[in-house]
C-alpha cells in the first residue's frame, strides 16, 4: 500500500534494493544521471518505497518513463 504525505511516498512493506540490471535500465535506456539515481536510491531507501516511484514523485521521471520502466520490470518477471 502506498501513501503519500508532504510529498513522501511511503510503502507499508519494506522494499528490496533495487537490481542492478534496473539501475543500469535507467541510466542506458531512459538516460538518468548518476546524480539523479543517487538521489533516487537515498530516498527510495529512507521512504522504503519502490524506486520508480520514488523517481517519478521527484519529477526524474515523467509518466511516460514511468511507464517504459513498470513495463520492463514486468517483463524480467
Amino acid at each position: 500500500m502506498f501513501c503519500c504525505a508532504e510529498g513522501m511516498v511511503t510503502c507499508s512493506h519494506p522494499q528490496p534494493p533495487p537490481s542492478r540490471p534496473l539501475l543500469q535500465y535507467l541510466q542506458r535506456q531512459i538516460g538518468l544521471s548518476t546524480e539523479a539515481l543517487n538521489l533516487g536510491l537515498r530516498q527510495a531507501e529512507l521512504e522504503q518505497s519502490p524506486l520508480p516511484i520514488v523517481l517519478w514523485s521527484f519529477g526524474l521521471l515523467n509518466l511516460e518513463q514511468l511507464q517504459q520502466v513498470l513495463d520492463w520490470l514486468e517483463l524480467q518477471g
